[in-house]
């Protein structure tokens, strides 16, 4: 990324060589068949109900699989049976895979199975294939009630000697003896779906905050503005990086402001230069909030390793968008970014390889294609790839 619209203020992080490689999902709503490598952005385009919410809503299951909140997370989603392709699934498979520099990559393997009203992980699976080895080097491998994890002592695998809760995972509960393992599930764990911001006249994001150390702006905006002040005071190249990029969306913004409202409480004003008065956060629009509070988590420190966004061009006017897929680029060198969007402005401003096109086949399940494997090139010589996308040529339509 040239980074122009932020100057010589531009954060430049190394990439993190340990990405999220290679995503299967088997069985959940329309996803019946889905075998996807991840890139740094990726944007998925299709008509409503490909499945383009699932596919975000699968990683998310994950994340919290690995957290130890899988039960919540089904009850939240109605039930395992309810999340299954209809008539053609009697199991949700999920599987993982992230990059280990010098080995091979681990392998982390899910499924799902209805038990009664309920559910039952029926096998479990955390592995790493090497070439010493015929086999692969299984660091967990449960089947049911039968739990193994490879214990160094040992070195073998072993039953859990505590009481194991066989409504969360095996990757959650049992010692991962080496240090990749843990790794993996501390990553995978963290990542974090942001849906649409709530704007409100009394959402979280417009009300004044506690003073506290903040590296994320909160999925609610519920730490917008300690995040901010934090990043003011502690990280002040990344909040200018911030307030460059305001000034390139909104060109009368001068700065932001966070006057005291009581002991340990602090709010947010915007400065303009139309303006003698500042404007405080219940008078932003609704497009100034969004703006700043996608540009203050894709500034973040505190990015996860897998970010999932859905509609971020929501109430924020199209020429807003470049600038948008900019901060896509500038933040994918932290984190794996997954995005769901309706924009077709958005699509002119990315490249063919970050977008991934959803389409719905025949027996209704979807599929998912990079724009950059489909036989475009002639046509991306004389149109856009948002044109692309509006006259059919790339599918992703009803």
């Amino acid at each position: 990324m040239c980074g122009a619209w932020w100057g010589s203020r531009i954060i430049r992080p190394v990439s993190d060589p340990q990405s999220f490689e290679n995503l299967k999902i088997r069985g959940f709503r329309r996803l019946a068949n889905i075998d996807f490598d991840l890139k740094g952005v990726n944007v998925l385009i299709g008509a409503n109900g490909v499945g383009k919410s699932s596919f975000l809503e699968a990683l998310a299951l994950l994340a919290e699989a690995s957290n130890g909140n899988l039960e919540k997370t089904i009850n939240r989603m109605s039930g395992l049976a309810s999340m299954m392709t209809y008539d053609r699934a009697d199991s949700i498979d999920l599987s993982i895979s992230r990059l280990v520099p010098g080995h091979e990559p681990l392998v982390y393997e899910l499924s799902l199975v209805t038990q009664a009203n309920a559910y039952q992980i029926s096998q479990e699976k955390l592995f790493q294939k090497s070439p010493k080895r015929l086999s692969p080097f299984l660091h967990i491998d449960s089947r049911g009630t039968n739990i193994k994890y490879f214990e160094v002592v040992k070195n073998n695998l072993v039953q859990p000697t505590w009481e194991h809760n066989p409504r969360e995972t095996s990757l959650f509960q049992v010692p991962k003896m080496f240090r990749e393992p843990e790794e993996f599930r501390q990553k995978l764990s963290s990542s974090t779906f942001y849906h649409v911001l709530n704007v409100d006249p009394r959402s979280p994001v417009r009300l004044p905050q506690a003073m506290r150390p903040a590296e994320l702006p909160g999925k609610d905006g519920e730490d917008l503005v300690t995040c901010l002040y934090y990043l003011r005071e502690a990280e002040p190249d990344r909040f200018e990086a911030i307030e460059d990029a305001l000034k390139s969306a909104f060109p009368s913004f001068k700065r932001l402001d966070f006057p005291p409202v009581a002991a340990g409480t602090i709010t947010m004003t915007w400065r303009d230069s139309a303006f003698s008065k500042p404007i405080y956060l219940h008078q932003f629009s609704e497009g100034m909030l969004r703006f700043l509070w996608l540009a203050t988590l894709l500034q973040s420190p505190g990015l996860t390793a897998i970010t999932l966004l859905d509609e971020p061009e929501v109430s924020l006017h199209p020429e807003l968008l470049s600038l948008l897929a900019d901060l896509f680029r500038e933040a994918s060198r932290r984190t794996q970014l997954v995005i769901a969007t309706h924009s077709d402005r958005l699509i002119s401003f990315l490249n063919p390889d970050e977008v991934v096109v959803m389409d719905t086949a025949e027996d209704g399940t979807s599929n998912l294609t990079r724009a950059d494997q489909l036989d475009i090139e002639e046509w991306l010589k004389d149109y856009t790839l948002d044109e692309l996308w509006r006259n059919g040529r790339l599918g992703a339509r009803a």
